[in-house]
């Protein structure tokens, strides 16, 4: 079963005091200090469905990552954006927020259910990420360098997943799945890797917005669409202009209008 149908994402109006939208509202970037920067997204996410993110932007100086997670807040109905999300927007309830750290990358195969196989998973093996009925395209879930001279060994990297999660490009995504006791589970993605379900028993009366603190040295995120089923035929033009270069700095070479350019160039 492939996820269903999937609207154009965007971040919600509302959002922290520090965090700056660009007019496409798929990219939040916070301005100053280190906090103030949860986002949320313009829409309840479904059953299934998965709300990516990429890290466009780091800024050293500061302890700390981005966090990740869903809550049953209506950003709308909010007096103001709390500062954190990890406790402040928690603690208001019904919230489920987790800190994106290096120790959520380390993932295992199981082989009967029950006990922990000694052997990592290889989980490039497949075309799709299958999460109970749900399945995502995984060729989306892993970044991809900025095009330069080293680009094609960075790249070598994102798709072996030894680069941390809280690396530029790392590709991070939350959903829920619906248990047959109708609660939800919420799973999160690093990097085209699923963690399990990260919070169980969420009720099944509220609906669901995506939550995104762009916290500490996290400095800007953008969203990833995600395509399910048939690509559309902008994604297979991408790939008959890529499979027809040597490299995709020759895209720049390539007598097409600069939005087309970075189009093929990054994704």
């Amino acid at each position: 079963m492939t996820a269903a149908y999937n609207p154009y994402m965007q971040f919600h109006h509302v959002h922290g005091t520090n965090i700056q939208l660009d007019p496409s509202h798929t990219q939040a970037t916070r301005v100053e200090s280190f906090a103030n920067g949860i986002c949320f997204s313009k829409d309840p996410l479904e059953p299934g469905q998965l709300f990516l993110i990429e890290i466009d932007e780091k800024e050293r100086g500061w302890c700390g990552h981005m966090r990740i997670g869903l809550t049953a807040q209506n950003p709308s109905s909010l007096a103001v954006v709390p500062e954190y999300s990890l406790p402040d927007l928690v603690n208001l309830g019904h919230g489920w927020v987790f800190a994106v750290t290096r120790n959520h990358n380390r993932v295992i195969c199981e082989n009967d259910g029950t006990v922990p196989s000694l052997k990592p998973c290889n989980i490039f093996e497949k075309p799709y990420l299958q999460i109970e009925k749900i399945r995502i395209p995984r060729e989306k879930l892993v970044g991809r360098s900025r095009p330069g001279f080293y680009s094609h060994l960075l790249d070598d990297l994102y798709k072996s997943n030894i680069l941390p999660p809280t690396a530029r490009r790392s590709r991070i995504g939350v959903l829920y799945t619906i248990q047959s006791d109708g609660t939800r589970e919420m799973h999160i993605i690093i990097n085209g890797e699923d963690m399990g379900a990260s919070a169980k028993g969420i009720p099944p009366q509220y609906p669901l917005y995506v939550v995104v603190d762009v916290f500490a040295s996290t400095k800007s995120v953008r969203i990833v669409q995600i395509e399910y089923g048939f690509p559309s035929l902008q994604t297979l033009c991408r790939k008959v202009v890529q499979k027809h270069i040597i490299h995709r700095l020759a895209i720049d070479w390539l007598d097409l209008p600069e939005l087309l350019k970075n189009f093929c160039k990054y994704e």
